[in-house]
């Protein structure tokens, strides 16, 4: 039997206990014995709960306890979490965890702490929930030299951008609509301004190269934003808009060069896999050298969703037990990602100006001969809506300002 303790029992934190209490006969099947709760960590006490007697509030008991070999962390936020978690690696008790904040923020650092006290720092819930895919980047795609990783990783920004296209419906009520089922908090900030999304890139971003960014670092813009009009736009150019995740290198075919990380609403043409994942599910395209193109689908978030990812972590730690442990080495970048304003892309924008239509449109033409204006059902003084041809945000937004004022300018991804 291994003992393990919970910090945290929230929404996650219960949904392990609930895996464990359903699958707890599967899961010594698999490893040869049982997973003992024997601590929850909680400023709470949980009298009707099953496992309310375990609940206690000052993390030393379970430092100072020998019989427990693994702590699952879900407590949220990077305090006291970050000082629980290296407290316990330092106290040689492995950590699994689902905490993206943490693991995006002090990741590096603690991950060489599991490698000087040999245990290990196991985080496959923190990306993509219930959906693996640290552990299939670290191990199944081993033999290939990553180039780009792209993702939705937000289901709340997702189920609102769902609901803009295919409803028509504006940001406002569909975020309303989230909230009310429970899909957005009562304070959405960190999923609506990219900061959840933003986290989980960086994640992505060391598994795939060995470094890891600040989330102060990556240039990051929500869905707050996005109008009706955005979705029209996009619908004409044929494509859809959805919150990407973006970390790859700027040259792809040369392992030296510098990483870009960026967060921001994208055009997603229709040929792209990624427009087609809607609602609340989550996806990650990773590209290496010798697969090409892979990607995972599934649940983003969720109770058993990510509990699973957590319990499968702990199932990793008891099966490995006499192997030789491996810990990613990652190192903190030094420097900020490369300038995203430097990007390739090819953007579609409105701009909205004091003079007649068509002495915009000439003037767009005259900078880019190639764009490709929208619809005339939009030919009136004062708006113009058009798609440039691969330029930079910079040249970009240098270009157009002797214009008028750029409303929008929204990344295509082909």
């Amino acid at each position: 039997m291994t003992n393990i303790a919970i910090l945290g029992f929230g929404v996650v934190g219960g949904g392990v206990a609930d895996v464990i209490a359903t699958n707890n006969e599967t899961i010594a099947r698999k490893t040869g014995e049982h997973i003992n709760i024997k601590y929850i960590l909680d400023l709470r006490e949980f009298p009707d709960h099953p496992l309310g007697g375990r609940v206690v509030h000052d993390m030393n008991i379970i430092l100072s306890d020998p019989e427990v070999t693994v702590v699952a962390e879900m407590m949220g936020g990077a305090h006291p979490a970050y000082d629980y978690t290296r407290a316990a690696l330092e106290a040689g008790k492995h950590v699994v965890t689902s905490n993206k904040e943490v693991v995006a923020t002090f990741g590096a650092e603690l991950l060489r702490i599991a490698k000087e006290h040999h245990v290990r720092y196991l985080f496959e819930a923190s990306v993509g929930g219930g959906i693996p895919v640290i552990r299939p980047m670290s191990s199944c795609l081993a033999a290939n030299e990553l180039s780009e990783v792209d993702g939705i990783l937000n289901g709340t920004t997702n189920y609102i951008l769902t609901q803009m296209i295919r409803a028509g419906k504006s940001f406002e009520e569909a975020l309303a609509e989230a909230q009310e089922k429970g899909y957005a908090e009562r304070n959405p900030a960190a999923d609506v301004e990219g900061t959840d999304a933003c986290r989980k890139i960086c994640i992505l971003a060391a598994l795939a190269f060995g470094r890891l960014y600040a989330p102060s670092s990556v240039h990051t813009e929500g869905i707050t934003a996005v109008t009706a009009q955005n979705v029209a736009d996009a619908e004409a150019l044929g494509g859809v808009i959805k919150l990407i995740g973006r970390a790859g290198r700027v040259h792809a075919d040369d392992p030296d060069s510098d990483v870009f990380l960026l967060v921001s609403p994208h055009v997603i043409m229709h040929e792209n896999p990624l427009s087609c994942v809607d609602d609340v599910f989550n996806a990650i395209l990773v590209r290496g050298n010798a697969v090409g193109d892979v990607m995972f689908y599934g649940r983003g978030a969720g109770n058993l969703p990510t509990a699973s990812a957590v319990v499968a972590d702990i199932i990793d730690i008891l099966t490995h037990k006499d192997a030789e442990i491996f810990v990613p080495d990652w190192e903190s970048a030094a420097s900020a990602p490369a300038d995203h304003t430097a990007l390739p892309y090819a953007f579609l924008c409105r701009v909205q100006t004091d003079a007649p239509y068509d002495e915009v449109t000439t003037a767009v033409r005259h900078i880019y001969p190639d764009a490709e204006f929208l619809t005339v059902a939009d030919a009136f003084d004062g708006t113009a809506a058009f798609v440039t041809p691969t330029t930079t945000e910079a040249d970009l937004r240098a270009a157009l300002a002797p214009i008028g004022t750029l409303t929008s300018a929204l990344r295509v991804m082909p």
